[in-house]
C-alpha cells in the first residue's frame, strides 16, 4: 500500500512540475503528453489535485493553471527558511551599494530557485520584487556558483539534463562548461557574461550551510553597459564577502572569516 501511495504521490507530482513561469496554463491533452500519463489517469490526477487547490480550472479556456494553495504553502517553506531571514540584510546592502538588482537563490539540485530579489534603485527591467521562480544552472551567475562546488554526481547530473543555448554566450559544450567550473571553484565566484540574457552581465559567489556545503548563491546583476568587465571584477570581492557572511550568520566557519560591515557608499 506504501509503495502505491508513493506511486500516486509522485504521478501528482509530474503533473504539478509541467507548469512552469512559460507554461502557465495547460490544458488536459498538454498534460497527458507532458507526463507521458494515459489521459484518463491524467485527467483523475488533474480532478484530484483541483480538489485540494493544488490546480485551478480556467473554465473559458478549459485549462489548468496552479492553485493559490501552493502559494500559501510556498510563502510558508520562504518564511520559515532560515537562510531567507538571514540573508535579507545582506541582500538590502548589497542592493544599496551596487545599485543594481540583487539576487538570492537556492540549489534544489537541479535549478537554481530564487527566494529574494532586491531592486538596486535605478529604473529599468532589471528592478523586481521578491519572487519564487526557477533558472537554469549552466548560463546564471547563481547556477554555476553553486554548481562549481557540487559533487562530479550532481554535476554530471545537470548536465545531462542538456545545456540549451539562450543566447550566443551560452556555454553548451560540456568540457567548456566544466572549465569554466573549475575557474569557478579557484576564484571563488561566478560570472555570467550575457549568457542567459545578452543585455545582461553578473556575478555571484557562493553561500554555505554549516556543514560546509554550497547550497545557494548571491548576485549582482546589471545591464551590460553599466556592468563593464572592470566593475564587474571591483564587485567580485564585495560579493564573496558578503555571501560569506551569510555563510557565517548560518553557522558555516572557516576559521578566519569576519563579517562583511553594511556599506555606506556605492560601487561605480
Amino acid at each position: 500500500m506504501k509503495t502505491n501511495n508513493i506511486k500516486s504521490a509522485g504521478k501528482m507530482l509530474s503533473v504539478l512540475e509541467c507548469f512552469s513561469t512559460v507554461d502557465r496554463r495547460l490544458s488536459l491533452a498538454d498534460v497527458a503528453r507532458r507526463t507521458k500519463l494515459p489521459r484518463s489517469t491524467a485527467h483523475r490526477l488533474i480532478l484530484t489535485l483541483k480538489e485540494i487547490g493544488f490546480l485551478e480550472q480556467d473554465h473559458s479556456r478549459d485549462e489548468y493553471r496552479l492553485g493559490i494553495k501552493l502559494f500559501e504553502l510556498g510563502s510558508i517553506v520562504l518564511a520559515n527558511m532560515d537562510v531567507h531571514r538571514v540573508a535579507k540584510p545582506y541582500v538590502d546592502a548589497l542592493s544599496t551599494l551596487s545599485r543594481e538588482t540583487v539576487h538570492l537563490c537556492v540549489f534544489d539540485g537541479m535549478k537554481m530557485v530564487f527566494i529574494e530579489r532586491g531592486a538596486g534603485g535605478r529604473s529599468g527591467p532589471n528592478n523586481a520584487t521578491t519572487t519564487m521562480e526557477a533558472s537554469p544552472c549552466h548560463c546564471t551567475g547563481v547556477g554555476k556558483a553553486a554548481l562549481a562546488f557540487q559533487s562530479d554526481l550532481v554535476i554530471d547530473r545537470v548536465l545531462g539534463m542538456g545545456l540549451p543555448a539562450y543566447t550566443r554566450n551560452t556555454l553548451t559544450d560540456p568540457d567548456r562548461l566544466r572549465e569554466d567550473l573549475a575557474s569557478i571553484r579557484q576564484r571563488g565566484y561566478a560570472i555570467d557574461d550575457g549568457e542567459i540574457d545578452i543585455g545582461v552581465r553578473c556575478v555571484a559567489a557562493p553561500i554555505r550551510n554549516t556543514s560546509g556545503h554550497v547550497f545557494a548563491a548571491v548576485s549582482v546583476s546589471g545591464p551590460a553597459t553599466r556592468m563593464t568587465h572592470e566593475r564587474v571584477q571591483s564587485l567580485a570581492p564585495v560579493v564573496m564577502s558578503h555571501a560569506e557572511s551569510i555563510s557565517l550568520q548560518l553557522g558555516y566557519s572557516n576559521g578566519d572569516s569576519a563579517m562583511a560591515p553594511v556599506p555606506t557608499t556605492p560601487i561605480t
